[in-house]
Order: structure tokens, then sequence, then C-alpha cells
């Protein structure tokens, strides 16, 4: 049995070995980040546009595809409309474009975040994209292929507007926060959209739709996992992951499915969001929204349809607008927030009061509350630091102080349990045929010896909520994002150092942290008393390390330097129990040797 096992634990590790070289390859096949943008402006420009909607009746919901023809199960990034007049207002934090070509927003310029590495050129949110941000999508005469007239500009507004058929009315006004204000935000724009009724008579109720804009992968090595859509409805948050929309042949063939070019969600939508890893686009209505729409963005047409790496995500948000009285106008206002994933900044209550935190994606609430206290003591560290690594570090000692009596208690508890796995040998053999009284023998043993069979795990069960939450805050934290540390040029993805040229896979990377991880996990394991288990159990066990080590290798390396600190705390806090004196140690005796009275002998 204990060969099977070992044969079986090796036929994993070498299986997972292999998953992790083709990762390493199909990774490394993404072109860097600045070409990704470049190769897709290039193709987006090169597209033909879509012919311009003539002026009709009232808007109404989107077109429904001509009979016969199949539906797409994707959008396609379009370009701003040839000879559309651009205007750009900033603040110290965002370049905002807007563009006549649906009196919208074109795009987002962050300058506190480049887009490569090294370089000055800002991350350009909604830069490729299916339509521009706060563009009515399918809603023809309203549209992207609708010029709207510029009908004023200020340092920190801009007002569109235009007439459909001479029925109705649209004023399109946008207006950029300051830098410094004790109730709003520099990443925020308010939005205001005024529908007036021209016509002597009421108009029909009406569905329209804006787009929240297009997230794109962060980087050349990002896998789309999170690029997704979210909405709070005023209590839960209903999320939806670009993968859903791709074809799945599901588990074992329950939940498969082809492509979706669509899912829909109904409201009602306190505030909705489109995201990748690093950056979001939040839209929260002065009135709560009817629902949203979510659909895969095709952004560099040279891949086949097939490829993954081709795709982005989009959402539309619903309005519901009741019926307009003559001469009376509706308003569709609300506040958008285009800017990093920074947990002290979107768990502002005095700017978001709703919610808005979530977007960072740090799991249920005890997650979450961790998580929330982790990001504010690495914040706070790395404001007297000035380096995210060292903040990191000092978090987790930080953490390990904090539970230091809970740990000591564990590690002294794993140390009286592996004194007493020769007595539970005995036990075990003695009553091997009656469970109840080996039960009853072992719980009388541990009485004897105050030893508490649960000591060593409830310690753990504490710790463990805090180890996912830095887990989850490390995936998504933009201020890690090209954040350097020692030899890791970017603590957001794997600390690469040089790569080793392998036939028929391409390369392999060697990634530092992970392969010190490993190391310190081993060296851990051989410090740390081990409970009574048989031999195969034990050798599974050795091999935990190497475990780790693909678990981690593809990870950000902001992980690892948490994991191997971590580590080397424990380390340092087992060496000085091993050494130590255990006072309750000194008390115990073998059972059924009662304690003498010894009086010593004078010389």
């Amino acid at each position: 049995m204990d060969k099977k096992n070992t044969i079986l634990g090796t036929l994993m590790f070498v299986a997972a070995f292999l998953v992790l070289m083709y990762g390493q390859r199909f990774m490394r096949q993404n072109p860097p980040p600045a070409e990704v943008r470049r190769e897709v402006s290039r193709e987006i420009q090169g597209q033909p546009q879509a012919p311009a909607a003539s002026p009709g009746a009232m808007p109404s919901a989107s077109p429904a595809p001509s009979p016969g023809i199949e539906e797409p199960t994707f959008a396609t990034a379009q370009a701003d409309q040839k000879g559309a007049t651009v205007t750009r207002l900033g603040n110290s934090f965002v370049t905002v474009s807007f563009t006549d070509s649906g009196g919208a927003i074109l795009d987002v310029a962050f300058k506190k975040y480049p887009a490569v590495q090294g370089e000055s050129d800002p991350f350009i949110f909604n830069e490729p994209h299916a339509d521009a941000m706060m563009a009515f999508a399918g809603v023809p005469g309203l549209d992207r292929s609708t010029r709207y007239k510029l009908v004023s500009c200020t340092d920190s507004e801009v007002v569109y507007r235009t007439v459909l058929d001479e029925t109705l009315e649209v004023t399109r006004r946008y207006t950029l926060s300051p830098d410094k204000s004790p109730t709003s935000d520099p990443y925020l724009i308010r939005c205001e959209t005024t529908l007036r009724n021209l016509t002597d008579k009421a108009s029909a109720p009406l569905r329209v739709q804006l787009s929240l804009g297009t997230a794109a992968p962060s980087n050349a090595l990002d896998n789309g996992y999170q690029l997704t859509t979210e909405f709070w409805n005023g209590k839960d948050t209903t999320l939806v992951r670009r993968s859903e929309l791709e074809q799945s042949g599901g588990m074992l063939g329950y939940g498969a499915h082809g492509p979706r070019p669509v899912i829909a969600a109904s409201g009602p939508i306190v505030w909705a969001t489109v995201k990748n890893q690093f950056f979001s686009a939040i839209l929260t209505p002065d009135e709560a929204a009817a629902g949203l729409e979510t659909r895969r963005v095709k952004l560099l047409d040279r891949l086949p349809d097939a490829d993954r790496r081709a795709y982005g995500i989009t959402g539309d948000v619903n309005f519901d607008v009741p019926a307009i009285a003559a001469h009376a106008e509706a308003r569709l206002a609300g506040s958008l927030y285009v800017g990093p994933k920074e947990y002290p900044r979107l768990s502002n209550t005095d700017v978001f009061k709703r919610d808005q935190d979530r977007v960072m994606d740090l799991g249920s609430f005890i997650f979450r509350f961790c998580a929330a206290i982790l990001l504010t003591l690495m914040t706070w560290i790395h404001g007297w630091t000035a380096n995210w690594g060292v903040a990191i570090i000092l978090t987790t000692l930080a953490l390990k102080v904090a539970f230091l009596p809970l740990s000591i208690s564990q590690a002294r508890s794993s140390r009286r349990m592996q004194k007493l796995m020769p007595e539970m040998k005995v036990i075990r053999e003695k009553f091997k045929d009656n469970p109840q009284k080996q039960q009853a023998a072992m719980m009388e043993l541990y009485k004897q010896h105050k030893v508490n069979p649960l000591g060593g795990c409830l310690p753990m069960l504490l710790t463990i909520p805090f180890f996912f939450a830095f887990f989850k805050m490390l995936q998504s934290a933009a201020e890690l994002r090209y954040a350097p540390f020692l030899w890791a040029h970017d603590l957001s993805s794997p600390d690469t150092v040089f790569a080793i040229p392998l036939p028929y896979i391409g390369s392999f990377g060697i990634n530092i942290l992970p392969i010190l991880f490993c190391l310190t996990l081993f060296y851990q394991m051989r410090l740390t008393p081990q409970p009574a288990v048989d031999n195969a159990q034990m050798k599974m066990m050795k091999l935990m390390p190497l475990m780790s080590l693909f678990i981690y290798y593809n990870y950000s390396c902001a992980l690892s330097l948490y994991s191997t600190a971590n580590g080397l705390f424990i380390i340092f806090q087992q060496v000085i129990v091993n050494r130590g004196h255990d006072d309750e140690e000194k008390a115990q005796v073998r059972p059924g040797k009662p304690t003498k009275n010894v009086t010593p002998k004078k010389r």
C-alpha cells in the first residue's frame, strides 16, 4: 500500500510539473502589454465603421437580429467615429477624454499608473472598447453613431446636446472632481443625462442602456480570470466572470454549454461595475437601475475566436424611463468612478456610502473583515517605509505577534502530543478491536497529561481567515502593481529572474520566492512535531513543500513573500519552543505510577 501511494503521489507531481511548464509557455506567448495596446489600436483603426442611423421615432430597446442570421456570441472592439472631436479634462490623477460621437467618455488615463513598467505612458481604461463609457448602447439616433453638439466646456465640465427627430432633446453633462475634496474623489465623474420631450403629447415609457465601458486584461500575464462585471442590489452582490460567457464542457458533462452572447441579470442595481485585476469602472446611479447585461468583447482580430487571450468584457446598465409628459423632462444621473482598486479609497464612507469596496473581491464577510484590517495596516506601514515589500513583511510580523499566544499554545500542544505517541500506539494496539474502549483510554491519557487534542487545531483555525484574506488582498490591490522589492520588479507578478530555454516548451522561468518558500516550509516541517500517522501519510506530508511550490509558482510574488516571511517567523518561534521548558511537561508522569514524595538524602 505504501509503495502504491508513493507511486501515485509521484505521478501527480509529474502531471503538475507538466501543467506548470505548459502554463509558462502559454503565458509567454502573450505579447508585452505595450505591444498588445498598440496592436489593438491598429486593428481597431482598421475596422469599418457602422453606418450612422437616421433620426427616427423615440428610442427603444436594441433591435433583434434579422431572421436566419445567427446572433454573434461576442461584441467587437470599435473605433471612435472618423472625424469625431475629442475634448479632454484632467486633474492630478486622471485625464478624461470625451467624444462628441455619442456624447460620452471615450477613455480615462491614470496618471499615477503607467501602462508599462519603466515607461511614462499612463494606463488607459476603456482604450479598446465596444462602446464609450456612458454611451447609449443599441439606441438608434442616440448611440455612438450620433454626433452630439458641444454646448460648453470648462476646466472641470463638458456639456453635449442632440435632438432626436425633433421630438426628444438629450443633454449630457459631465463634471470632473477636483484633486482634493472631503466629499468627493479625483477619480469620480458626475454624469447627468436629461431627456426633454419637445412634443405636445406624452411619450411612451422606454428602456435605455448605458455602457459601463470595456475592461481589458491588465498585462500580458493576465489570464482574464478577474475580468468581471458585478452589481450590488443593496443586500448582495452578483458577479459575472468572462469565463461564464465562454464555451464550457462542464463537470463530467454536467452544466455544459456553448458560448453565450449575453448574460442578463435583473435589478434593482444600486451600483454596477466592470473591472479587471487592478482597475474598475463603477456606476452609482441616483435611482436604482433595472438590470445589467454582460458581454465578451473581442479585442484582437488577428487571434482566432477560440483564443481566450483575444477577449475583454463589457457591461450595459438598463434603465427604465417612465412616460415623459408634454414639454417635461426625465433625468438619468449618477456618479462614475473610473480608477484603481485601492481599498483605502473605496472604503472612504464620506465619498462611497454604498459598500463599493466590495469590488475588491475580498471574499465573504469574515474574509473581507480580515482583509480590511490587513490592508489598512499594510497601507499605514507603507506610509513610513515607502516600500510595499517591507510593508508586507512587517504586516506579517504584526500578524504573528498578535497571534503569538495562540501559536505558542499550538506549538506546545504539538510537542506534548508527540511525547505521548508511544503510549498512544500501545493503546491502539491494545484496544484495536474495541473503538469505544480505545477512545476512552485515549481521553484518560489526555486528561492525565493535561493535553488538549484540539489544542493544535483551534489556533490554526483562527488564523486561516487571515491567511486567505491576505491571499485575496494581494491578488487585486492596485498598489502592488509594478511595486519593486529586492530582485522582484513587480510584486503583483511572478519574480522571474531569468528563463531557461527548453525544447518543445519554449522557456521555463526561474522564480526565486516560491523556491525560498518551498525550502522554508520543508525546514519548518522538520522542526515541527508531527502527529502519529502511518508511513504513507508521512511520505505524502513530506511532499507538501513541493506541492506548495507548484501552487505558488505562477502566483504573484507578493503572496510568496508573505508566506516565506510567515514561515521564517514560525521557524524562529518553533526553535524557541523546542529549546524552552514546559512546566506542564515537568509535572507529567507516566500512567499508573503516581508521584511519590521523595525526601532528598543528606550528604
